[in-house]
């Protein structure tokens, strides 16, 4: 027999939306403030899996400029019906606070890598939106609606209202189908037909430990839903000892032998700080449907285990772990794993033109700025890492810099960076954010005055970060403390005093490469290549 393990997108990949084409499984995931908007990993066996594409490519669909942290794409959900594929999504201006400006819309492609369409507005009660499409023919959008009134449930039940596709735009009564239960926090909802009944899948208890996946059916679309009287389908809430945490935000998927699977968010803690450094990951587990007619775990419990059975195919072939990604800048785009914040990448900023063979990126706005960054980074996907690049830069003043980032957000981050001081001339030295108290943790910068070129690495190996520099190729020296990689998660994000959230997280940790000029001038890095590494 084969075995999948979990997690089986590694990273920040959270709110898998999964569905089955012929052959072929697709996985949409969350990307909040990060461009392109929303991840698409495909696999033949749901063993193995590869990024496929981002279906929100042009500003046109997605226009997040301004967005605050951790908004953005919230809990994209994929479908497929009569050759066409619908994706919806939230994009959310704000979320801190009683108030959440969430707007959700719909993009349509013919296939599944694109051309996607320009974005439809369905509604901006709330988030998650779902598309459910009946067997009937009708079309119907789900979603939490969000209720900011004192005394009430903020998380305000689960709503449904038709979708005329010929119209382009929802029609009809809003019903609300279901209030969730005690776990609160009730969100992400699905449908589902089985056997005579609609089961609605919903995450509750919060994305944090505490999250847990229920499930609901009626025979009715519109409910109202009963509860299944055994509890969560999978949580790892109250199971501090399990290695997959934070279980919860499903989906579900059927082979074409009819087994059934599902695909769920997780998180895997460190030690001692139990952060999730690498963000809400993606995890699978195998159902069934028992006697009574509702879903369970095929192993028996509801806590999500880290070896799944494979489905019943022919063969199945262990694709090799790869561990190793070149990016020399030779290409006439980047690779399909970097991301930028909030907008796509242009040639006023970020060019592979100016100097072949180079990124020069164009030194903008500060790493606190929710509008124009010249940072392009990807997920950290391993707890123990390398990453380096080498850059050619010439400042001339301490408001100009470049160099290697290990980033959460605005307010979280370790920058190694080269830049300018009026002692030492160019120089190395490395800054942090701190839940946004900044600091400088080295005595004083490095002179590399006379050298053009610089090397750059981060080694990070759990909770550890050492940063090193470079002169001459390979020569490779320390440069600061080891740092705490603790702080680059959504633990570290969260701040709560008396009982009230002042900020929260939930993305995951990237190391990148990126430039600023506060002074205004575009003064700009060539940067040769950037290597990231996975050593466990």
């Amino acid at each position: 027999m084969s075995f999948i393990q979990n997690p089986i997108l590694r990273g920040f990949n959270p709110d898998p939306s999964i569905i089955r084409v012929e052959d072929d499984y697709y996985i949409a995931t969350s990307t909040f403030e990060w461009f392109p908007g929303v991840q698409i990993h495909h696999s033949k066996d749901l063993k193995n899996w590869s990024l496929l594409t981002h279906p929100l490519q042009r500003l046109s669909q997605l226009n997040m400029i301004g967005n605050p942290d951790s908004g953005g794409v919230w809990a994209p959900c994929l479908s497929y019906s009569n050759g066409t594929y619908y994706l919806v999504y939230t994009d959310v201006k704000s979320h801190m606070g009683q108030f959440k400006d969430t707007h959700n819309y719909l993009v349509t492609a013919q296939h599944i890598c694109g051309p996607w369409s320009e974005p439809i507005h369905l509604n901006s009660s709330g988030f998650d939106p779902s598309l459910f499409h009946d067997q009937d023919g009708t079309k119907w959008i789900v979603n939490l609606k969000w209720d900011h009134r004192k005394g009430k449930n903020p998380f305000g039940g689960i709503i449904i209202q038709q979708y005329d596709e010929e119209l382009q735009k929802l029609i009809g009564d809003i019903h609300c189908i279901y209030d969730g239960t005690s776990l609160g926090l009730t969100e992400g909802p699905h449908i589902y037909q089985h056997d005579g009944y609609y089961y609605l899948l919903v995450a509750e208890g919060g994305t944090r430990f505490g999250h847990a996946e229920t499930v609901a059916r009626s025979r009715t679309l519109l409910g109202q839903y009963e509860t299944d009287p055994s509890g969560p389908i999978v949580t790892s809430r109250d199971k501090p000892n399990l290695p997959l945490q934070k279980a919860g935000h499903a989906s579900l998927v059927e082979t074409q032998q009819g087994q059934w699977y599902m695909v769920h968010l997780c998180g895997r803690p460190t030690t001692p700080s139990k952060s999730c450094i690498l963000g809400r990951e993606t995890a699978i587990g195998q159902v069934e449907w028992n006697e009574a007619g509702w879903l369970q775990l095929s192993h028996g419990h509801n806590g999500p285990e880290q070896l799944v059975p494979a489905p019943l195919l022919e063969e199945i072939t262990d694709v090799p772990a790869r561990t190793e990604w070149i990016e020399h800048f030779d290409e006439d785009k980047l690779s399909i794993d970097f991301s930028t914040l909030r907008e796509p990448i242009n040639e006023q900023w970020a060019s592979l033109k100016a100097r072949p063979g180079y990124l020069r990126l164009v030194g903008r706005e500060s790493l606190y700025s929710l509008h124009r960054q010249s940072l392009i980074a990807r997920r950290q996907q391993s707890f123990v890492i390398d990453a380096e690049t080498m850059l050619e830069f010439t400042p001339n003043s301490y408001q100009q810099l470049a160099g290697l980032i290990y980033y959460y957000n605005t307010k979280n981050y370790y920058y190694l960076h080269v830049s300018w001081d009026e002692s030492k001339g160019k120089c190395v030295s490395i800054m942090q954010s701190d839940r946004g108290i900044y600091d400088e943790p080295m005595d004083e910068p490095i002179s590399i005055e006379g050298s053009d070129r610089c090397y750059l690495k981060a080694a990070i190996d759990g909770e550890s970060l050492q940063f090193y520099y470079a002169t001459i190729e390979g020569e490779w020296t320390a440069v600061g403390p080891v740092l705490d990689a603790s702080k680059i998660s959504d633990e570290n994000a969260e701040l709560i005093k008396d009982g009230y959230a002042l900020d929260q997280g939930f993305t995951g940790a990237f190391i990148g490469i990126c430039a600023q000029d506060l002074g205004g001038s575009g003064n700009y890095a060539d940067f040769d290549y950037f290597v990231y590494r996975e050593k466990e």
